[in-house]
Order: C-alpha cells, then structure tokens, then sequence
C-alpha cells in the first residue's frame, strides 16, 4: 500500500509555526517513502470556520513549498457520510442523546474524588447523566454521545503502533482505561453533524490514509480513533506523535499566537528555509561574519 499522509488544520485561524512543523514533517515524510500528502480542511464548525483563514492556509502551505492533490477534502461536504458511521454505531446500540450543557456536566460531577480521574482527552469525563436516553428521543439541541461501557464490550480491541521518538512502541487498548479515563465522548455536537472523533476516523479511512503525522498533544485521543475504528470496520494506520512548538515560555502555541503566525514571518521576509530552521527541521545558516 503507498504511504500516505495528511494535513488537516481547520479555517478558524492563521496558521502558526507549530502547523508548519506538522505539515512540513509530515510532507517530507511521504516524499521520502515515494508517498503521497493530502490536505483535509476540517470545517465541521461552520460557526468558527471562514472563507478567508481557508484561502489563508492554502497560501501559506504553498509559500512553504508544500503540495497535495485536488480536489481538497473538506468535511463540511461530507455530513451524509458522517451520519452513515453515526447510523451504524447507533443500530449497534453504542450511542445516546445527551441534552447536558458545560454546567449541568460540572454539577453531575461533583465534587473530585481523590485518585478518580476528572479530565481525559475528549475534556471533562461525562459522568452519564443522560445515559439511559434512546436515541429516538433525540433532539436538535441534543449531542450524540458514545456509550463508551458498551462500546468496549461491543468491540474486538486493537492495538496502535506509534513510530514517533517520544511514544514509539506498540500500545494495546484498555477497555478500564477508556471507560474510567476517556467516559463518553460526543460523536456529534449540537448543529454540526458531526464532531472531531467521529470525522477524523471516517476521513482517514476513505482517504487510505496509512500514518497519521500530528502533534504529541493528540496522543491520548488515539486509544478514542482506534477503538471506533474496530466498531466501524476500519483500518487502523500507524501514528507518528510529534513534539510540540512552544514559545519561549515554554507554552504550546495556539491560533491566537498571532505572533508566531507564517503569515507574518511571510509579511516580514523570512524565506521558507528560515521557516524550516525556526521548527527545527534544518539547522539555521551561519550569521554572516562581520570581518
């Protein structure tokens, strides 16, 4: 199978340097395993999403030299094929209706336990309050969440193999672990159609997508894509978690590190090479000498 990667950043923002090292990386690892890169546009979030950070991304990844096949992906054309997988998780009696808003979660929760876990990676773990509901009983300001007791059993556990240097090895999933520390995470999200566990397992099995190349803080939401890939079916790729960009006080950079933007080292002259020995991925060209 040809190696295959992607790039999936999503239109909410400008891209900063931290996307420059997962896209690069990622690029220069499908060019050395004669492999192919794609870029997927994730804008599910039509709420946040704009017209012009998309136009934006397409500009900065071709500055940095950056290629991909057309037509782009993009998620908010694919609703019909999220609700297909949402459907088949549904008929197999894995998902709930959820009317719980932020506060009602943090009151259910009540006060920390000691030793118990009250945050995973998909945020505050749903203590199940909605649990019991039927999905026929499901409303437009309900999310979709996945019943994650049932969903273990349901499912034949698959491990993950991680290539990148701080988790590689193999990881095998564990059902205790992803019910005590993971709980019920939504599938959709209220006027969405979908939401990012469910999307990315979906585009990343109709894209053939053989190594997922993303940042190191996405490592634990893995144990979430593997398991609803064997509950749909799915192929499971390779994982590539890489290290983060920080800034100088050591903080992961966000999209409103405005400062750290490549559209301003754009406006301000950097050349792609400066890009890439800002990141790390080459080592910077000597000061030129004074003498």
């Amino acid at each position: 199978m040809t190696f295959a990667t992607r790039f999936a950043p999503s239109p909410t923002g400008p891209l900063h340097l931290g996307h420059a090292y997962s896209a690069l990386l990622a690029q220069d690892m499908a060019a050395a395993n004669d492999g192919v890169f794609l870029l997927r546009i994730e804008d599910i979030d039509t709420a946040r999403s704009r017209p012009h950070w998309e136009q934006q991304i397409y500009e900065d990844l071709a500055w940095l030299g950056i290629d991909w096949p057309q037509p782009v992906m993009r998620q908010s054309q694919r609703l019909p094929r999220y609700r297909a997988a949402l459907d088949q998780l549904s008929t197999m009696g894995l998902t709930y209706p959820c009317r719980c808003n932020r506060r009602d979660i943090e009151a259910a929760a009540g006060a920390p336990q000691e030793g118990v876990p009250q945050f995973g990676p998909d945020g505050r773990i749903y203590p199940g309050t909605c649990r019991n509901r039927a999905m026929a009983d499901a409303g437009a300001e309900d999310v979709i969440r996945l019943n994650m007791e049932s969903a273990v059993r349901a499912a034949r556990l698959r491990s993950f193999t991680e290539t990148g240097e701080t988790y590689g090895g193999q990881y095998p999933l564990d059902p205790e672990r992803l019910i005590t520390t993971v709980g019920d995470i939504i599938l959709v999200r209220r006027g969405m159609g979908s939401a990012y566990h469910l999307s990315v397992v979906v585009d990343d099995a109709d894209q053939q997508i053989t190594h997922v190349v993303r940042g190191a803080d996405l490592f634990e939401a893995t144990q979430i894509h593997v398991l609803l890939q064997a509950l749909l079916g799915l192929p499971t790729p390779l994982y590539h978690h890489h290290t983060l960009i920080r800034d100088d006080s050591g903080k992961r950079l966000a999209k409103r590190d405005d400062a750290r933007a490549i559209a301003k080292y754009r406006a301000e002259g950097a050349t792609p090479q400066d890009i890439r020995a800002l990141v790390g991925l080459i080592e910077p060209s000597p000061a030129p000498s004074s003498g």
